[in-house]
């Protein structure tokens, strides 16, 4: 029987993980996965027949489910079905609904039928995608289906795809196929001889930049040292004139090692890190003139596109301008657990050096069956060797959707947020913080999917402790909206000040869930004001 994954259990009750099963029992190996994939549809069918009326909040902490989840490990086997039944008892309640059509948290998309289907596929198949010897199937729709995401991006025909568990890594292969490249340039093999010795490597990146990016380049080996960090402008965008000084900047570590030619002024190994689509205002550094920069002083150019490159497909030659100059770049990386609508986890990384990227990736065995041709094995292009075959379900979304449909996924979800902005900007107290229109005026308030918002009490205004406030009414509405369970909405800090996010990039949210959304933020920030002042006269703006 499949049981409803909100229902209310008891965090500290022990859950009964079904009736032990005689070892030396008969089993029908086949029977028995069907029957417990027959378990799991039932409780999947119950959650996805929910999903868009349960509140988007946990009921229950992860302590919570801890305490449901933990206990003695069984002395001996115990039926499928029977456990199933039982993990979905003691999870249920720590379940987020990142699926609902309601959910503006993080970047989070939600799963598109095909793409859901095709996943689950992916798991009954059981294929491990590192070799085409070995799976024929997934080696053959990581190929396509990276064909077409470079094709929709509108990058250069020929680039080497990877697919990985998200950006973080794909931003780690792109960079390692970075690495590869600009000290080859110096002289250097570091896949054969490592970075002991080498020639230092800068690396210049935004001061906005987003968090994977450091933790990718400390797994790479550079440190966090090494980053020259160039300042961006009020929306994050990293300023031409600040890159064009970095560039210039004499090597102040080139003597330290390495050939002479890496200790050239100016021609240090280098790599730039641009972004398209800041996590928190969704706004793009100017990426052809940051690409002719840095081709200039001979670095590699990395494009952090998460979320953001996937405006390329859009209908509006605005949006699409924000990428202009993306496939001037040497590498890329997006996901596909956001505005593809792929379920977790699936990153993609793309790079126009398909003999750096090899290099810096592949791995080799006698016991390996590699393709004769040496194009159609994953395990050249990602840092893991066995792994799932992620990209069924990248292939079934682009092919459901079409380039029509992409488009207007992408472009329903950037009006949606441009509405809400619109809507909530009219309240009092209320400042869109990542705007770039304005809202006395026609056209967008915002540029992509992400809003920024700032909620300020204004009977403090021009008070000495008017900002702190603000950071206290902002933090208490986000953490109010979240609490009520009618939209999740995440809470950041931008330019030192509390700020609330909505990022709008599921294929299911229409105009009724963005309008739940604003009533939900209109009603806590009455609650959360002092009596008598009334965040908006006439209600909810129209």
């Amino acid at each position: 029987m499949a049981l409803d994954p909100g229902e209310a259990i008891d965090p500290g009750e022990a859950i009964d993980p079904g009736e032990a099963i005689d070892p030396g029992e008969a089993i029908d190996p086949g029977e028995a996965l069907r029957a417990a994939l027959r378990a799991a549809a039932g409780h999947a069918d119950a959650w996805l027949a929910g999903l868009a009326g349960r509140p988007v909040r946990p009921a229950h902490s992860a302590a919570e489910v801890l305490a449901r989840l933990d206990g003695r490990l069984p002395a001996g086997p115990s039926d499928p079905v029977a456990v199933v039944d039982a993990l979905v008892e003691a999870v249920g309640g720590g379940l987020t609904a990142t699926g609902s059509p309601r959910f503006f948290g993080y970047v989070v998309g939600g799963t598109l039928p095909a793409a859901l289907a095709a996943d689950l596929l992916a798991v009954v198949w059981d294929q491990n995608a590192a070799l085409a010897s070995l799976s024929p199937a997934a080696s053959a729709a990581e190929t396509v289906a990276g064909r077409w995401v470079a094709e929709l991006l509108g990058l250069p025909a020929g680039v080497s795809v990877g697919f990985t568990t998200g950006t973080q890594m794909a931003h780690v292969t792109a960079l390692a196929a970075a690495r590869q490249r600009v000290l080859a340039d110096a002289g250097w093999d570091v896949a054969a001889d490592g970075l002991t010795g080498a020639p230092p490597v800068r690396v210049l990146a935004g001061a906005d930049r987003h968090a994977t990016v450091d933790a990718a380049l400390r797994l790479l080996g550079f440190g966090t040292r090494a980053i020259v960090e160039v300042a961006s402008d009020r929306l994050g965008r990293m300023r031409p004139d600040a890159l064009r000084a970095a560039l210039a900047t004499p090597d102040d570590r080139g003597d330290l090692a390495g050939p002479a030619q890496a200790r050239s002024p100016g021609r240090r190994p280098t790599i730039v890190i641009a972004q398209a689509g800041e996590i928190n205002t969704g706004a793009f550094d100017p990426l052809a003139e940051i690409c002719a920069l840095a081709h200039a002083h001979g670095a590699w150019v990395h494009v952090d596109g998460a979320f953001g490159l996937w405006a390329a497909v859009s209908a509006s030659p605005a949006r699409r301008a924000l990428v202009a100059g993306a496939e001037l770049a040497d590498s890329w990386a997006t996901d596909g657990h956001k505005w593809l609508n792929v379920p977790y986890d699936c990153g993609i990384a793309l790079v126009a050096d398909r003999a750096a990227h090899r290099r810096a990736m592949s791995a080799s065995a006698d016991y390996f069956v590699l393709d004769a041709a040496g194009q159609l094995d994953p395990v050249d292009w990602t840092p893991e060797f066995s792994r799932r075959a992620r990209a069924l379900a990248v292939y079934a979304a682009l092919r459901s959707l079409g380039r029509a449909g992409l488009r207007d996924l992408v472009d329903r979800c950037c009006d949606l947020a441009d509405h809400a902005a619109t809507r909530l900007a009219a309240l009092p107290g209320v400042t869109v913080l990542n705007a770039t229109g304005d809202p006395a005026h026609p056209g967008p308030l915002v540029a992509l999917n992400q809003v920024l918002l700032r909620m300020d009490d204004t009977d403090a205004a021009g008070s000495r402790g008017a900002a702190a406030r603000g950071d206290q009414l902002t933090r208490q509405v986000t953490a109010a909206v979240t609490a009520g369970g009618e939209a999740y909405v995440t809470g950041t800090v931008w330019r030192g000040r509390a700020a609330m996010r909505l990022s709008v990039v599921n294929w299911a949210t229409t105009r009724r869930e963005i309008d739940r959304a604003i009533a939900a933020i209109t009603a806590a920030i009455a609650a959360a004001r002092p009596r008598g002042a009334d965040p908006h006269p006439s209600g909810v703006p129209s």
